[in-house]
């Protein structure tokens, strides 16, 4: 048998798409052919239709203000029409449709009709656009579509046609890929897989491959695609290739997880701001009865005698209500209900001063060594905070090492370009590190250790913050 013609390719590929209503209209907007897509969805044989003026399609309303000859008008106009609308089938029933219409010009730019195309959107509105093909007798229908990748492969998948649509997602000339096998489109993962086979043989047997996943381009780029590939027969139910329809979808991949992680950042923020507004008013009544207790206390200690085992025992309260005190600052500050007083530090002088009393707090065991050049600039910084921030990494450096080990307290200057991984804005920051010599975490503690409240300690050995 003698292998299809150009073009009985292209009129193979129109007449095995059974999704899409594919016709063309004369310059009036005569319809002038008719494929089996067209039948299925409005119920129309050739006969029937052929001749008609396609404003039958449209609804009376849309009849009656024009909007069929208007797109007519912008596609002459402009080089394309494209919207959704209710249209009519045969049996008067409604379908939300998606529509394209394409001029076709001859060469020297005459209008000779338009190629039209209307896909069934009644269930899935939301979905892919309709595949938009113009046609200069099949041709043109194909060739003319730019935002698809429309190419036929033959029977053992290698490229028997390429459209403009193809050219522009994929980045290959006609020259360049007609003739090679379609699987150079798929990732070394996929193509180790087994995956462009195994999608010819589902279209094959299922009569039809869908299906999202990563291409290539010819710049080596990879993009998120939405695939169709339908098999092509010939008069006896022979394969004879495949029609291939390929369109990026990488932008609404995009889109849909920027939109899941406003989702996440919307649901953190609320627990947040629901932890926060807890703590915050614990912590205020908390350091009220404190603050009263402590009065007490001093009062008390003024009051009574001299007694060296009474006053031990009220400075052991007064130094407990203190703690409490300090831990009241901490969950007040979490909920940013303590004003905070930044300033500028010193960093290498505010540890000098801080090392005694930070050696004094995880004990003889443990020995803190630092590398604090001094050439750090100043950092601005709450100076009280700081010094607590740095009091809590060290116990808990302690606590996370065992035997004698090491705690190293560093500092580096460092330039922070903008979209860093951390979220700062540009700029120059003074990076302080506590490092230990315990076992780390595993991930799923890592992701958790900046949680308020969150703690690997036992009952009764820190709260958290």
């Amino acid at each position: 048998m003698a292998p299809p013609t150009d073009e009985s390719r292209y009129r193979l590929l129109v007449e095995a798409v059974t999704d899409y209503a594919i016709y063309m209209l004369d310059p009036a907007g005569m319809v002038t052919s008719w494929n089996p897509g067209a039948r299925r969805f409005k119920g129309y044989e050739a006969h029937e239709i052929i001749g008609e003026h396609f404003s039958r399609f449209y609804t009376p309303e849309d009849r009656s203000i024009g909007l069929p000859e208007a797109a007519l008008d912008i596609a002459a106009r402009e080089g394309k029409f494209e919207g959704e609308g209710w249209r009519i089938r045969k049996d008067g029933t409604r379908f939300w449709a998606h529509v394209v219409i394409d001029p076709i010009r001859e060469s020297g730019g005459e209008l000779v009709g338009f190629a039209k195309i209307t896909r069934d959107l009644t269930e899935r509105r939301q979905a892919e656009e309709t595949l938009r093909r113009s046609e200069e007798q099949f041709r043109l229908l194909v060739e003319s579509v730019t935002d698809y990748a429309i190419y036929m492969l033959d029977a053992n998948g290698n490229i028997s046609s390429w459209n403009q649509g193809a050219q522009r997602i994929k980045g290959y000339l006609p020259d360049e890929i007609i003739g090679r096998h379609f699987s150079k489109f798929y990732t070394a993962a996929d193509r180790r897989h087994g995956e462009p086979e195994r999608a010819l043989q589902t279209a094959i047997r299922e009569g039809r491959f869908e299906r999202e996943g990563l291409r290539v381009r010819k710049d080596g780029s990879v993009f998120h695609a939405h695939v169709i590939i339908d098999p092509i027969r010939d008069a006896k139910g022979e394969v004879v290739g495949f029609a291939k329809v390929t369109r990026d979808i990488t932008e609404r991949i995009k889109t849909q997880h920027d939109l899941e992680q406003a989702r996440e950042a919307l649901f953190q923020s609320q627990k947040m701001d629901a932890i926060g507004q807890l703590t915050g008013g614990v912590a205020h009544d908390f350091n009220n009865l404190l603050m009263a207790i402590l009065s007490s206390l001093e009062l008390a200690k003024k009051r009574l005698p001299d007694d060296p085992h009474v006053a031990r025992l009220l400075d052991n309260a007064i130094q407990g209500a203190q703690r409490g005190s300090v831990l009241t600052q901490r969950m007040l500050s979490f909920a940013r209900r303590q004003s905070l007083e930044p300033k500028s530090i010193d960093l290498p002088a505010l540890m000098g001063n801080l090392l005694e009393l930070l050696q004094r707090s995880i004990g003889p065991g443990t020995r803190i060594e630092t590398d604090l050049p001094r050439s750090l600039p100043p950092i601005l910084a709450d100076e009280n905070q700081l010094e607590l921030a740095l009091l809590n990494l060290t116990v808990n450096a302690r606590d996370a090492s065992t035997g004698a080990a090491a705690i190293r307290i560093g500092g580096q200057d460092q330039m922070l370009k903008a979209g860093n991984p951390i979220g700062l804005p540009a700029g120059r920051y003074v990076l302080i590190s506590v490092t230990d010599e315990g076992e780390g975490m595993d991930a799923e503690t890592l992701a958790r250790a900046t949680e308020p409240f969150f703690t690997t300690k036992g009952v009764g050995k820190g709260t958290g913050l």
